[in-house]
């Protein structure tokens, strides 16, 4: 399978994943994601590209997921485009997944990051954590399969 995907899935789950887990209850980056309740359209988008099995597979991913929020802020009929079109999709979803697991100390230390789609996302630690122009407004959510990182805003490749 393709790690560009395998890492796209593994971020998704990442999200479900709930604050407070014990081990050995820890759910997958999908799963994460959908539990939590707050990733509605990134499960959808995951479900419309075909990436759910990827982000179930062994991972480690790291998924920089936007929440519901995030995804409010495209126009609906931009984010509508978007849905339909699978290519540009996978691309916008696999651009938010980062091949094995970054913690958020790990993440402090990066400048930028290689994404499963290919390019780079930039990292500003100077004023919290920003990934491009969107702000992790919660780090480290644990999946089985990776880590989770949540973004209020939806990044786009060039």
């Amino acid at each position: 399978m393709n790690k560009r995907f395998l890492a796209v899935a593994a971020a998704l789950t990442f999200l479900a994943a709930p604050a407070v887990v014990r081990a050995g209850d820890q759910k997958d980056i999908v799963d994460t994601a959908v539990a939590a309740g707050s990733f509605k359209t990134l499960a959808a988008a995951l479900q419309a590209a075909g990436l759910v099995d990827t982000l179930k597979g062994a991972g480690p991913f790291t998924v920089f997921a936007p929440t519901d929020e995030a995804f409010a802020k495209i126009p609906k009929a931009d984010l509508d485009a978007l849905i339909k079109d699978k290519a540009k999709l996978t691309q916008v979803l696999t651009y938010h997944v980062v091949a094995g697991k970054v913690m958020a100390a790990d993440v402090m230390k990066l400048k930028e990051a290689k994404t499963v789609e290919g390019q780079m996302v930039k990292i500003d630690t100077s004023k919290g954590v920003k990934v491009n122009n969107a702000t992790v407004v919660k780090a480290d959510v644990m999946a089985s399969n990776g880590v989770i990182h949540v973004l209020d805003t939806v990044l786009f490749p060039r």
